[in-house]
């Protein structure tokens, strides 16, 4: 099965605790990603986590290019980066042309990045290994 036959996104979800969990999404669920951008805030009913309320804190395509909250829409561009996501400092004044993707979530996104706002009744370990 090749990535163009079926569009899938997998979810990085980081608790309070320390703990990460994954969980891939496919089709529809991932369908009601695509146009959301950084920041946004969803609930874990659309992606079969219910009772649970997430926020989107960064991602990255297929390629690894990660997506950058100050850049709009959601293509790839190549900026020149001074620090932050995407780049990091070797030393103090150096500016590098590096690509990055805009803060629209896309059929791109492969990976997103989510934290816990607010938490269901069962706890993510139930709902995402018996989900799977």
């Amino acid at each position: 099965m090749s990535h163009s036959d079926q569009l899938e996104m997998k979810l990085n979800i980081g608790s309070k605790e320390g703990k990460c969990y994954s969980k891939i999404v496919r089709e529809s669920q991932a369908n009601v990603l695509i146009g959301l951008k950084i920041g946004d805030q969803i609930k874990g009913d659309i992606v079969g986590l219910s009772g649970y309320e997430f926020q989107i804190t960064g991602a990255s395509d297929r390629d690894g290019f990660p997506y950058r909250s100050n850049v709009q829409g959601s293509g790839r561009r190549k900026l020149l980066l001074k620090g932050g996501i995407g780049y990091r400092i070797p030393r103090k004044g150096r500016r590098v042309k590096k690509s990055v993707r805009g803060n629209t979530l896309s059929e791109a996104s492969y990976q997103i990045n989510l934290k816990i706002i607010k938490k269901g009744q069962k706890t993510l370990d139930e709902l995402i290994s018996g989900g799977v």
